[in-house]
């Protein structure tokens, strides 16, 4: 299959060009629910009077803003037809039922008489809906990943009544996107194009077409808020476009146009308080999309390359530590992982990596994305400051692990190393206790993980751990054996003195509850 290509502006490609199959469409007029004069009351300018003393003796007269359309039925009445519902099927195991022996016994007559005993109930159905779009006259369908994850079963609702059976062709998790192919009904699809030359504006207009609580081919309008939204850690890969376009729980997957018919952005996410829309929604621009999909319909899925290290911002109070000028940009090495790229190209806990390739990188965010987007098996130039001086590693880079190896494996601990409450201690070496102003006490923090007891207790990588329960600590096992004293005790929480990047010192409080 050859990939779609950017066709007329204005509107998807029909499957032939005949008035006959134009006129088989379904309009906009059955299937969808608009306001009688969308925006015309809240983008109503000053009415135009001929004389400015002289009162109106009629209706007022409005301008739609410049640039903007009176209406939009036009461009929706195009593009619906590639718009498309979607229903994913499957099941999910039940969560595992508390031991009855351990209960009060009105409990356990409970879960005996309503939940059944740990082990007897089945699988439970799972369903879930979202929207989609084709991209191509056979069928290849766009979506979010999280529609359809999991999915045993996933149909697919077409704007002219048809439900039709679709396969996943592949996903990318880190993007949240997910191609599929419908496997019946006849083709070709009327299809919409994804902008692969993405040039919008904040206060561009887009129209949102989905399928919002079932109610499939719902459009809505508004402007584009901001670009180059980030979103976590888990989304490093993309720099959201928001929108204020009303999208809701459905609209998942579908697309976002603009006035040229063509598809800007996937509808990804929402921020909302209550679950609804509150004007804050996200979508994955389509110029990464369709670099994700190209993969995708080639190979059936997205690979990276991959270094093999832990990042962070070279914050102020780091520079400031380490000794570095204040206007020095670049990127942290927490932690090299052994037996990787990193590992072998050279790479040292500490290093500060400055360019890639001879391009400034100032964000561990942008160091993730510049490493992820060259291919597996290419050689990458990094300019690294160590030791107060420059030098330059060249890695020849391996293909990223996938997402649930990333998330499951935790990269092995050398000697000396140990992970607890959400973050990597290891033991500093001499080099590693001058640059931080450590006597023969402590523990170096390499990593932290976003969201944990660590991590909401402000501890950063390059902090160390020098006392734990009124003892000093000097090893792993002794802030194991501080940690099993105070479980032992009873004891809520372990109480740390942790000495900070910049010298300072705090006491910390780590609970207990869960820590294995």
């Amino acid at each position: 299959m050859t990939h779609p290509h950017k066709g007329s502006p204005g509107f998807p490609r029909a499957p032939s060009g005949s008035d006959k199959d134009r006129n088989t469409r379904m309009t906009l007029k059955k299937h969808l629910i608009l306001p009688a004069a969308l925006l015309s009351a809240a983008m109503a300018v000053a009415p135009a009077c001929a004389q400015e003393e002289q009162r109106a003796s009629g209706p007022y007269a409005y301008a739609s803003p410049g640039g903007s359309p009176m209406s939009f039925a036009d461009l929706i009445d195009q593009v619906s037809p590639a718009v498309v519902s979607i229903e994913a099927r499957g099941s999910t195991q039940p969560s595992e039922m508390p031991d009855m022996e351990q209960l009060p016994p009105q409990f356990r007559e409970f879960f005996e008489r309503f939940g059944g005993l740990p082990g007897q109930q089945g699988p439970r159905p799972r369903r879930s809906q979202g929207s989609g779009f084709f991209i191509s006259a056979d069928g290849y369908v766009v979506t979010n990943n999280h529609v359809i994850d999991g999915a045993d079963e996933i149909s697919v609702g077409l704007s002219d009544g048809r439900t039709l059976t679709a396969e996943v062709v592949g996903t990318d998790v880190p993007t949240d996107l997910a191609l599929l192919r419908v496997t019946e009904g006849e083709a070709p699809f009327s299809y919409v194009e994804l902008d692969r030359d993405l040039d919008i504006r904040v206060g561009d207009w887009v129209v949102a077409v989905g399928n919002p609580f079932g109610l499939g081919g719902t459009a809505t309008a508004g402007i584009v808020s901001a670009s180059g939204r980030q979103m976590g850690p888990q989304q490093a890969y993309t720099d959201f476009l928001q929108i204020d376009a009303p999208i809701n729980r459905g609209n998942s997957g579908g697309p976002t146009f603009d006035l040229n018919g063509n598809v800007v952005g996937v509808n990804s996410a929402i921020i909302s308080p209550t679950g609804g829309n509150v004007g804050i929604g996200f979508a994955i621009p389509s110029d990464l999309a369709a670099q994700v999909i190209d993969q995708l319909i080639d190979t059936g899925q997205v690979r990276r390359g991959y270094l093999g290290i832990s990042p962070s911002d070279l914050t102020d109070d780091l520079k400031e530590a380490i000794g570095l000028d204040a206007d020095v940009e670049g990127v942290i090495i927490n932690q090299v992982i052994a037996e990787t790229p990193a590992a072998a190209g050279g790479f040292e806990n500490g290093d500060i990596v400055t360019e890639i390739n001879g391009r400034p990188v100032d964000s561990a965010r942008e160091l993730t994305r510049r490493v992820g987007a060259v291919p597996p098996g290419e050689q990458v130039r990094f300019t690294v400051l160590r030791d107060g001086r420059e030098r330059t590693l060249r890695v020849e880079l391996a293909e990223r692990p996938g997402e649930d190896v990333m998330q499951q494996s935790v990269p092995a601990l050398d000697p000396g190393q140990m992970s607890m409450f959400g973050m990597t201690l290891e033991t500093p070496d001499a080099q590693t206790r001058e640059r931080l102003g450590l006597d023969e006490r402590g523990l170096v923090v390499v990593d932290v993980e976003p969201q944990s007891e660590a991590a909401d207790k402000g501890l950063r990588p390059g902090d160390a751990i020098v006392e734990a329960v009124g003892t000093d600590v000097t090893s792993v096992e002794d802030f194991q054996a501080a940690v099993d004293d105070a479980r032992e005790r009873g004891r809520a929480a372990v109480l740390v003195y942790v000495r900070t990047q910049g010298g300072q010192g705090r006491y910390v409080a780590l609970e207990l509850d869960g820590e294995e």
